[in-house]
């Protein structure tokens, strides 16, 4: 067992060493896809008033709002506008399908420990530790509300570590892309939005997984922390995160284009 885990993780690490795509070589990024997460029968994570699907809805539509107002030559293509359940796949397929440049997952952390806070921006990667694997299988569990998952996502089970391992090898091209942006997400909200930065994490997400472009979900706090929640349902909270990611989007857009 311990020779198949050591093979495992030299198959990836060559994987991820061979993946050395920085940037995309059309060297635009004119189109934008913003998936809230959750909606319609999956409510999400659920604070002591707040629900994930209400909060991701809200702050998509903010930041899209602040693209489209600011960026007129940016495409901006949501994957719902309101109250509606996606399966992960037909998420991954809108951004497909409309040839995104960018893919951003918008959602809201819970844990256990009440006393948890703070952001973490994710992209599609082996997990180093417990905590990433418990979001990405809470995330992920979602799959099991549609019919055929196992025949939907390729076999794939959200509670198998086997599961992530198999799939976390089909390392993204676009993995470096993705890094770029999430780490400039990560330092608008610590440097300028105020909020306490968890840093840029990797683990196995179905949604990032599925699409053929640069991904990121963004955890935008906890709702398991009352001053977070708090927070996050007020205007002013949401317009502060929503501007954050704007500004890390205008960042990673001019990095981009002015390489060629």
């Amino acid at each position: 067992m311990k020779n198949i885990g050591l093979t495992v993780l030299l198959i990836a690490i060559t994987l991820l060493n061979s993946s050395s795509t920085c940037f995309r070589t059309d060297a635009k990024v004119d189109v934008v896809v913003i998936d809230a997460g959750h909606g319609g029968k999956d409510p999400g994570n659920i604070g002591k008033q707040a629900r994930e699907k209400d909060i991701a809805l809200k702050l998509a539509l903010k930041l899209g709002d602040y693209i489209e107002k600011n960026m007129p030559d940016v495409k901006v293509i949501y994957t719902r506008k309101d109250d509606r359940y996606l399966a992960l796949d037909e998420r991954a397929e809108i951004a497909n399908k409309n040839k995104a440049d960018l893919f951003i997952c918008i959602h809201a952390n819970s844990h256990s420990n009440t006393k948890a806070f703070g952001t973490e921006t994710f992209t599609m990667g082996m997990h180093v530790d417990e905590r990433n694997l418990q979001v990405a299988k809470r995330e992920n569990s979602v799959i099991l509300m549609d019919e055929n998952y196992k025949e939907r996502y390729e076999g794939f089970d959200p509670n198998s570590p086997e599961s992530y391992i198999l799939f976390t090898l089909t390392q993204s091209a676009y993995q470096e892309s993705s890094l770029s942006f999430a780490q400039k997400v990560e330092a608008q909200f610590k440097n300028k939005v105020g909020r306490f930065s968890r840093g840029v994490k990797q683990a196995g997400f179905v949604v990032l997984w599925r699409t053929t472009m640069p991904s990121v979900l963004i955890e935008a706090g906890f709702l398991s922390n009352p001053p977070e929640e708090k927070f996050l349902m007020t205007g002013d909270g949401q317009d502060l995160i929503a501007s954050g990611i704007y500004r890390a989007f205008k960042e990673y857009k001019n990095e981009v284009e002015s390489i060629n």
